[in-house]
């Protein structure tokens, strides 16, 4: 038997983490001595001790390890592993895809593209015959699943999609799951409404604040926030009802991000 300083010297394991996997229960002194209390330690526990140092250096966590020591097979050893390493591969992209975003942003500081100015309008919006599709969706990323079944329902009843689509956003704050989206297209004649897809007349809107947003989906951000400072500087207006959104150049027409253009519509009252 070794005193837990001797183990730790023969195995070039420190005493802190000698403790530490008493404490976790991956490794427990192979006796305690009742008079000195003493960690005790024998030469069979090297392997197991091995074996957890093995598998640590690879990324597994107390639990993991500690499952893996009670199952140890070859065949299971493997299998874990495969999963680890898949595991730390999807790290490994989703790190890459921090570090782009950093360099993105590095750059944009530097050329000042962070610096977008917004013009904020002010125009009546008419009501508009369109073909509907009305759904509440898990995210507002879920709104091209709709754009689909829309583009899918016109082509097999040869309706016509306008160039100029909108997509009205019912909630009247910012949702982080179950959002309402309408994805509206202009028609100029209406069928019978089947399923979700229904064919009306939108609502007119006296006032509406319009700003638009050039270039990629990230500056959306930006063009909210310059409609909160113009509502500060012009507090004769509030903000009434559902927010539009226009997006006259986008992925279907625009290879590049860059050359996107969104229209951002908030509709307003006079106080």
């Amino acid at each position: 038997m070794f005193k837990i300083g001797e183990f730790s010297k023969l195995t070039q394991v420190s005493i802190r983490m000698l403790r530490y996997y008493d404490e976790t229960g991956l490794l427990k002194p192979a006796k305690i001595d009742k008079f000195t209390s003493y960690r005790l330690y024998s030469s069979d526990q090297i392997p197991v001790l091995n074996k957890i140092i093995f598998l640590r250096d690879l990324g597994f966590n107390v639990s993991e390890i500690s499952n893996m020591l009670m199952l140890w097979k070859d065949e299971l050893i493997i299998n874990q592993l495969e999963n680890k390493y898949l595991e730390i591969e999807k790290v490994i992209k989703e790190e890459q895809e921090r570090l782009s975003k950093i360099e993105l942003a590095k750059r944009d500081i530097t050329e000042k593209k962070i610096d977008i100015n917004y013009n904020v309008l002010l125009k009546s919006i008419p009501s508009y015959p369109v073909l509907s599709l009305r759904r509440i969706v898990p995210d507002y990323y879920a709104e091209g699943q709709l754009w689909i079944e829309m583009s899918d329902y016109a082509n097999k009843n040869n309706i016509p999609i306008a160039t100029e689509t909108f997509t009205i956003y019912h909630d009247l704050d910012y949702r982080e799951k179950d959002v309402d989206i309408e994805i509206c297209t202009p028609v100029a004649r209406s069928l019978k409404n089947t399923g979700d897809f229904m064919f009306r007349n939108t609502e007119a809107v006296s006032i509406m604040a319009c700003t638009m947003v050039y270039g990629s989906f990230k500056n959306i951000a930006g063009a909210f926030r310059a409609v909160a400072d113009w509502l500060q500087e012009h507090n004769q207006y509030k903000m009434a009802g559902q927010s539009r959104q226009i997006v006259h150049r986008g992925p279907w027409n625009e290879e590049c991000p860059d050359n996107y253009l969104i229209e951002i519509q908030i509709p307003l009252e006079k106080i």
